[in-house]
């Protein structure tokens, strides 16, 4: 009967130890074929949106492009938020990606460091995983995109260089993330 017992205990250890979320392959999808347009025209018919950006006659607003050229400008735009417990890029983050893969291929000199970071939730070590997953996600990305990887690096921060301090959902969010640093 003990040993029934202690291979039940076992189990259910080995169970609740267990992470649904696997760490040896970083889904990337190849977005080279997408076309991304830095005009920041909404085209024939445009009128303004809520926030001074152009709208088109489909109702979506342009994004200009050209704004915040990846290497200078807003540290925004060099941000990739994930979600929680996890390393897959957002589709909103794409064209963020794309543009400064192009940036890269026309400056083959520049190097740039892909920082992965988390929240604090979970261990040090998991932590330290999840977050190089995230940095080799990025980093992958815009290798499908036709960046050198000799121009880039990858490394992991886990939970120790917060964005935002705090422990509730919002500072949470502004954790999960990936930094590119041009250098």
């Amino acid at each position: 009967m003990f040993k029934y017992l202690a291979a039940g205990g076992l189990l259910a250890f080995l169970v609740a130890c267990g992470s649904t979320v696997p760490l040896n392959d970083v889904p990337v999808s190849d977005a080279s074929a997408t076309n991304v347009s830095g005009s920041g025209a909404g085209g024939a018919g445009a009128g303004a949106g809520a926030n001074g950006t152009a709208v088109g006659k489909s109702g979506v607003a342009s994004v200009d492009l050209n704004k915040n050229k990846p290497g200078v400008g807003s540290s925004d735009v060099r941000v990739i938020y994930f979600d929680y417990d996890s390393y897959v890029i957002k589709p909103e983050f794409q064209s963020v990606l794309a543009e400064h893969a192009k940036f890269l291929r026309g400056q083959n000199d520049r190097k740039v460091a892909v920082e992965g970071h988390t929240d604090e939730s979970g261990g040090r070590e998991y932590n330290l995983a999840l977050g190089q997953k995230r940095a080799d996600a990025v980093r992958d990305a815009l290798a499908i995109l036709g960046v050198s990887r000799a121009q880039m690096e990858s490394v992991s921060f886990g939970m120790e260089k917060p964005a935002v301090v705090g422990s509730d959902d919002a500072a949470f969010a502004k954790n999960r993330r990936a930094e590119i640093r041009y250098q």
